[in-house]
């Protein structure tokens, strides 16, 4: 929620999620998304900081496992993007979001760095038919210090980024000129 505290200093922030939040919103489902947005009304900036894939083994991954990513990770800010753009303002911005798993996998992550990089792929696509000066770049993060105790078995030899830093990747895409951007924070 640090990038939330951060932007509700100078920004009205209406906060979505599938369970908690202002308005009820699954990334995974069309017509989730397209009424959370109806019901917003037009916005200046979506971040989206949601999407799962399935952390196992490739010998152990189903179709149905990669499916989970390719619905919720992949298609759900491919749909965000497509859905919300109609619900910016002029010039607005979308921050999709992945993670460091796109060029440095670690095991048990296939699903995830296959997303990933697509959502990277995807954006770079994009940045090609932007109109109305919609804007669209991803944050890509590394093995963040909050969740560093969590993870580090997973990663390593990481070294964790700051939560100031994860911020500042998201305030990039937000306040600044980018688009078409993988804002890239790692170590």
């Amino acid at each position: 929620m640090k990038v939330v505290d951060h932007f509700q200093k100078d920004h009205d922030v209406i906060v979505g999620g599938r369970t908690k939040g202002d308005v009820q919103i699954d990334i995974a489902d069309n017509k989730s998304l397209s009424t959370a947005l109806e019901s917003i009304g037009k916005l200046d900036a979506i971040i989206c900081i949601a999407g799962e894939a399935k952390w196992e083994a490739f010998d152990n991954m189903t179709e149905e496992d990669f499916y989970i990513g390719i619905k919720s990770k992949l298609m759900g800010q491919v749909n965000l993007v497509r859905i919300g753009k109609d619900h910016l303002t002029l010039g607005g911005s979308i921050t999709l979001s992945t993670g460091i798993l796109a060029d440095d996998p670690v095991p048990l992550t296939t699903s995830a760095a296959m997303v990933n990089g697509a959502v990277h792929s995807f954006v770079r696509a994009l940045n090609l038919e932007l109109r109305n000066d919609i804007r669209v770049n991803v944050v890509s993060l590394g093995l963040v210090e909050d969740s560093y105790e969590k993870y580090k078995d997973y990663f390593p030899g990481h070294i964790p980024i700051t939560m100031e830093q994860a911020v500042g990747a998201y305030v990039k895409c937000v306040e600044g000129n980018e688009s078409g951007a993988i804002i890239k924070v790692y170590q």
